[in-house]
């Protein structure tokens, strides 16, 4: 029994023995360090969720714009009727498809007049994916603008903002929206590329003080708004210049001047009906460039109210010099200060009836006598 205790004695001791051994303290103060040096240097922080999700106040601002903007623009695709040559029965055939915008509550939508010629059957898709047939309420080929009309409750419907575009600016920031190649709603990018560019409509007429712009516009954006940094109207994208037929950074949008006369005509009466004088003017940013009051000409038409009067455009001597056109100051009893307030004065004007055109030619104030007729 003696033998017994003295072996568990010395069994007790030993375990207790090796087990201190094995857990006697370790300074691992220096492999402590260099583990949190190295894992420092080899797993860098990583950015939190909130900081990688933040956005600027310029891209929060062009957000606010396509949101605010999105819904008065519509997608139009148009089709044609044809009959089976066997069986005889009629079908739809797609011709096309393309972009616009609201108007009014009233239900008119205005597009290209390229869009939906030839058109039998045109379709409007409004923002909250809402398809209906459209009818053609009347169009304007020289200035390349259409206007539709579809059947909706006014609530459905969000007319876009206007502006004027006298007062547009090279270099100022410009958005498009539209469908592209079908893809609806895609907003692209950019800035005012020049002003007083010259088109040709698909009527052969030339479309005058055209805005030119980089922001990318494709085939299916025609139609569609070309939009300033406050969400307003201030052109309708209708031609792209490009070798290749997708956007080479050379858009052009009729300015919202022109659309903003000849919407409201087509309305009334089916088609532009305001009396002209068959003048061309020159932009009004070169204008204001040389401190003149009044409406420069740039052409007249032949054949015009404007040329039986003996109005004179720009002119070009031997050496190459331009010569100025006359400025227009005053039709019948309104002032004339800039080129919009030639059509506003034309609105009070009847077609046919005598007018008298204060101008300025050469230093000199002068009157003629024209009838303007109906366009």
């Amino acid at each position: 029994m003696k033998a017994l205790y003295v072996l568990l004695s010395i069994v007790i001791f030993a375990g207790g023995y090796l087990m201190g051994h094995r857990s006697q303290p370790v300074d691992v103060s220096g492999l402590a360090h260099q583990v949190s040096v190295d894992t420092v240097r080899v797993l860098p922080r990583k950015p939190s969720s909130a900081a990688s999700s933040e956005i600027t106040s310029i891209e929060e601002a062009t957000i606010d714009l396509f949101e605010r903007s999105a819904p008065s623009v519509i997608y139009i695709t148009t089709s044609k009727v044809r009959r089976d040559y066997w069986t005889r029965n009629a079908m739809e055939v797609p011709a096309g498809s393309g972009s616009g915008f609201v108007w009014d509550q009233s239900g008119h939508v205005v597009t290209n007049y390229h869009v939906i010629k030839g058109a039998q059957v045109i379709r409007v898709t409004l923002s909250d994916q809402s398809t209906h047939i459209a009818q053609l309420v009347g169009i304007e080929p020289d200035k390349d603008l259409a206007v539709l009309k579809i059947d909706v409750p006014p609530a459905s419907l969000r007319p876009i903002p206007t502006t004027s575009s006298a007062d547009l600016r090279v270099g100022q920031s410009v958005f498009a929206i539209g469908n592209p190649f079908g893809l609806d709603y895609s907003l692209t990018t950019g800035v005012i590329s020049a002003l007083g560019r010259e088109i040709k409509s698909i009527g052969g007429r030339p479309i005058k003080d055209v805005i030119q712009t980089d922001a990318a516009i494709n085939p299916g954006n025609s139609g569609g708004p070309l939009l300033d940094s406050k969400g307003r109207l201030i052109g309708v994208n209708t031609q792209i210049y490009s070798p290749s037929g997708a956007s080479a950074g050379i858009g052009f949008s009729i300015p919202v001047d022109e659309v903003s006369w000849v919407v409201p005509d087509i309305i009334k009466y089916g088609k532009v009906m305001r009396p002209v004088l068959g003048v061309g003017l020159v932009p009004q940013q070169y204008v204001d460039r040389v401190g003149i009051d009044g409406a420069m000409i740039a052409e007249v038409y032949k054949g015009s109210p404007a040329a039986i009067a003996g109005l004179r455009g720009l002119s070009r001597d031997r050496s190459g010099s331009i010569g100025s056109g006359d400025v227009i100051i005053k039709i019948g009893d309104a002032d004339v200060k800039k080129n919009s307030d030639v059509t506003l004065a034309l609105e009070k004007v009847e077609a046919g009836t005598p007018v008298n055109i204060v101008i300025i030619r050469d230093g000199q104030q002068m009157t003629v006598t024209t009838e303007p007729v109906a366009r």
